[in-house]
């Protein structure tokens, strides 16, 4: 055991507390030291042999950005396992690897910004494949289990610190910096807030990271639940990390303040503890923070509870504490166990949507084509590692089956471009090595330049001939014969250089412009057309210089799959989406349609040959029309071994088990808006939906059979218990995914169609039988009840559901809860805070302040209503009151009758916080629908009743 020398201050004692060593550490340092802590790269303190520090490293499924890694399947894929057991495992492996390479490579952090536990309400979500379900129960079931095994399980010291991403209702990347979400208080507290609820109270998570958007007209980098209710569900310290950049955003894009020194000081008041802003130098940002200290919008105080959180983290990594950090040794780096874990991962994942006449599995001696732009792919994403290992479905299925048994058909349109001098694109040979992205790490990666050692394109008499892929909306690629992409660097100059497209602006996409007789070429990350110069191709210097060029298809992409798919016994078209195209990190999808090149593909292969399997491998769910198709799988972007966990399921080595983690639409009809975040009103996800989905909620077929019985459910202490058997009834051992949800069958107000309660993976023998038992806490059929302001469990029936889906259900029943009755709202003693309402029409919730509370107000200016059910007026009121801001016309009516009083504000308040009370007539007792109209710019914020 290492002794401590008698001189060491108390903050290196490891036999204090945490708490103790933490005050002492801060009284030794400075205003100047604690304000430089807040920057996300916080500098050595060398005079007390403190360590530079910085927050977040990306680790959503293996050990991002900082070179090759295990890369587990997509968090969206983890999502579709619906096994909590195994996500802890992956987040224990990525933990090893996370503390292995940070033993070689001090840039690595230990403080990891993962898991994302937004809830995928809405599938064009640009980043569906960072979140794990639409469901809030099993978001924070599969968020909990990764976060326990990144943490690890030494009761005081972590092995990594993680940090839940992206604090709060965040969906949508369409202006995401400057979008208000409008959140009213039940999708508050009854979605967007659980899923982060029950992970923080699981004990494993070190903070959170707030979003880029405002919810509710105010940023949420200054949200005042990131005190209330985030900080009240654990006694940890929470460190909150801002997104990169954000705390910029607060003056330069949302103009929500006027200067950044009261942006800084107002982020830090609400909770925000480490800046992340303007890369690795912090000069910038603890500037603003001396400033507004200097000017009294911060005091010392403020700045030590930042601080401290900070330190918390740092302590519970055991940096102060080298000689007793049980993770200090971790060395665990792409062992076998974490191949097999990534393998074992990304076969779970595979969900079995369709399987008409059991097609599937496919029998040893079987003739497979396998055709499709992602046969021969091993995707990554924005948060993935570098490959250490790959395994393509292509690669798969010929170590699976043989590659005598297998045809390979890319389906890529093969294509030449002419000049109108008659000279062809050519790529001139090279000796240059073969460099895949990311492999050397990067603290920021959107930073990594293109490659300009490879000569740039030229033209020849005959030219190269390009695969071509069009991955919807008329976004192309363009890949040379020897697989390098097309690309563009910063000189400007178009080379064959990109193993894959990528980067946080991908340099690798093109557009087709027809221009009279034939096309422009322009390149989408510049925005510039591509032009023939005397030293090479290259994009113009200003718009409308591109040259025109003659498009020559010398092969279809079809043409090859069809006579792939003829000569083969079953073919398998594996479809989906590049991670990094129309669709990712600032981009939100336009439709669910599969793009139109894989949907020819999809209809050659199926005329060819009616045995056709669709492979979609995808981070987002997709409308396909699935009539004719015997068969069809889903699986996320599986990682490095996603051939071989495919081709293994394929084959019948694994039955399929995953279980779809979100709702698939049939159409775009069937969509809400994008930026329509009420999932009740909205009638949105599987809890709330009641048209005819493609699939739904928790889908997914297995090769076994399952049966169901013997449901009994009791009530009792505080929580159901509820109990069934399940037996595989099948010839193969396979898993089940026994799923319970419940619904109030009488609701006073609209509730779920039916929520998951609770669920469990289990693998059973042929003709196995197990006891599945569940107990829920009654809280979990609470709602928020808007007439009180809190949560409220409604005496009544409940209906249990038992079954293998959210709508294969296999058992019912149902159980009487006692809990409070529904009471009319006691208008008289609380009145009516704007946004409690019940019902809406074109209301958009703002900010009552810049710091706290809600108000309504019409979306655009134009005019909304709010309906308020059974409020209660007592024996009688006379008059009401109403808290208004900016110009226009409150009008209230009873039970949808005239209006009874009008309350006007012609002339505009200063500004949209400066509120003011005005007063008229009304007579009105007992209970009644109170129904408001708002018409123009006027917020309101609340309505009181007297008399």
């Amino acid at each position: 055991m290492t002794v401590d020398p008698p001189s060491a201050p108390p903050f290196r004692d490891p036999h204090l507390p945490f708490a103790k060593r933490i005050d002492d550490l801060l009284a030794r340092l400075t205003l100047a030291e604690k304000i430089s802590f807040l920057h996300q790269f916080a500098p050595a303190v060398e005079r007390l042999g403190i360590a530079a520090f910085r927050t977040g490293q990306e680790a959503l499924h293996g050990v991002a950005w900082m070179g090759p890694a295990t890369v587990f399947p997509q968090a969206v894929g983890l999502g579709a396992t619906w096994n909590p057991e195994l996500v802890r495992r992956v987040g224990e492996a990525v933990s090893r690897e996370v503390r292995a390479m940070r033993a070689r490579d001090e840039r690595v952090g230990l403080n990891v910004w993962a898991p994302t536990v937004n809830l995928l309400r809405h599938p064009l979500w640009g980043r569906n494949e960072e979140g794990y379900s639409e469901d809030p129960k099993l978001t924070s079931a599969i968020a909990t289990a990764y976060t326990q095994g990144l943490r690890g399980g030494h009761p005081l010291y972590w092995r990594t610190a993680p940090v839940l991403k992206h604090w709060l209702a965040h969906n949508n990347e369409t202006d995401r910096a400057t979008c208000s979400a409008s959140v009213r208080p039940r999708v508050l507290h009854e979605y967007d807030l659980r899923a982060f609820r029950e992970t923080v109270e699981a004990g494993a998570v070190a903070g959170v990271m707030p979003a880029y958007n405002l919810v509710n007209g105010r940023p949420n980098h200054v949200s005042p639940y990131l005190r209330d209710p985030l900080r009240t569900w654990t006694e940890e310290e929470l460190l909150v990390c801002s997104d990169a950049g954000a705390p910029s955003n607060l003056v330069d894009a949302e103009h929500y303040f006027d200067t950044h020194e009261e942006a800084v000081a107002a982020a830090l008041l609400a909770g925000v503890d480490s800046f992340t802003d303007h890369g690795t130098d912090g000069s910038q940002i603890t500037g603003r923070l001396e400033r507004a200290y200097e000017k009294g919008l911060l005091t010392e105080a403020d700045i030590d509870t930042a601080v401290r959180r900070q330190l918390s983290v740092r302590f519970r990594l055991g940096e102060f504490d080298p000689a007793y950090d049980p993770h200090a040794g971790t060395g665990e780096f792409d062992t076998p166990a974490h191949r097999e874990l990534a393998r074992e991962a990304a076969e779970q994942a595979v969900v079995l949507l369709k399987n008409d006449e059991d097609l599937l599995p496919l029998a040893p001696d079987t003739r497979i084509a396998v055709v499709g732009l992602l046969a021969d792919e091993c995707k990554l994403d924005w948060y993935s590692g570098s490959l250490l290992h790959r395994s393509t479905p292509l690669e798969g299925l010929y170590e699976r089956f043989g590659a005598a048994r297998v045809e390979f058909a890319e389906g890529v349109d093969r294509v030449r471009l002419r000049t109108a001098a008659g000279a062809f694109l050519h790529v001139a040979p090279t000796d240059a090595p073969a460099e895949a992205r990311g492999t050397e790490g990067a603290l920021d990666p959107a930073l990594l330049a293109g490659r300009t050692d490879l000569p740039p394109l030229t033209t020849d008499p005959a030219g190269t001939e390009f695969a071509l892929v069009d991955w919807g909306e008329g976004v192309l690629t363009l890949r040379a014969p020897d697989g390098r992409y097309l690309s563009v660097a910063d000189d400007g100059y178009v080379r064959a250089s990109a193993d894959q497209p990528g980067g946080w602006v991908v340099q690798e996409t093109f557009r087709l412009e027809p221009h009279h007789n034939g096309h422009l070429l322009r390149h989408l990350g510049t925005g510039r057309h591509v032009q023939v110069a005397a030293d090479g191709v290259k994009v113009a210097d200003a718009e409308g210089s591109g040259d025109v060029f003659e498009v020559i298809t010398v092969e279809r992409g079809e043409e090859a799959v069809v006579r792939a798919a003829e000569q083969a016994e079953v073919v398998l078209v594996v479809a989906g989406n590049d991670p990094h195209v129309n669709g990712r990190e600032t981009e939100d999808r336009t439709t669910l349609e599969l793009p139109a090149h894989q949907r020819r593909l999809l209809h050659a292969a199926r005329a060819a040959n009616p045995r056709t399997v669709l492979v979609l491998t995808s981070a987002h769910p997709y409308a396909v029309d699935v009539a004719r198709l015997p068969a069809v799988v889903w699986t996320a972007h599986g990682g490095q071994a996603a051939g071989t966990a495919l081709a293994r399921v394929l084959a019948g080595d694994v039955s399929p088990a995953g279980r779809l983690p979100q709702t698939w639409y049939a159409a775009d009809a069937d969509l809400p808006g994008l930026l329509d975040y009420d999932v009740i009103g909205g009638r949105q996800t599987y809890l709330y939906f009641d048209g005819l989905p493609l699939f739904p909620f928790g889908h997914g077929l297995s090769y076994a059979s399952f049966g169901y019985g013997d449901l009994a459910a009791t009530v009792a202490g505080g929580a159901l218990r509820v109990r069934c058997t399940v037996t595989n009834t099948g010839d193969r051992a396979a898993d089940e995914v026994v799923q319970l949800y419940g619904r109030a069958a009488d609701p006073s107000v609209p509730r779920p169609r039916r929520q998951l309660l609770a669920h469990r993976r289990l693998g059973l023998a042929p003709g196995e039988r197990a006891e599945v038992t569940f107990e829920v806490p009654l809280s979990a059929l609470e709602f928020w009840d808007v007439a009180l302001g809190g949560p409220r469990l409604e005496t009544g029936p409940y209906d249990l559901l038992v079954g293998a889906s959210s709508e294969d259900i296999r058992l019912r029943t149902t159980v009487h809860v006692d809990g409070a009755p529904p009471a009319p709202r006691p208008v008289v003693r609380r009145g009516l805070a704007g946004a409690d309402f019940d019902e809406q029409s074109g209301i958009a919730i703002v900010d009552r302040t810049r710091t706290a509370g809600d108000a309504v107000t019409a979306a655009h200016g134009g005019t909304a209503e709010l309906v308020y059910r059974a409020c209660d007026f007592g024996p009688g009121v006379t008059e009401v009151t109403a808290q208004l801001a900016g110009e226009g016309v409150l009008e209230l009516s009873l039970d949808g009758g005239p209006v009874l009083a009008a309350l006007r504000l012609d002339t505009p308040t200063d500004g949209p916080y400066a509120y003011t009370t005005l007063g008229a007539g009304l007579v009105a007792e007992g209970v009644h629908d109170v129904r408001l109209r708002l018409r123009g710019p006027l917020r309101l914020a609340h309505v009181g009743f007297s008399g």
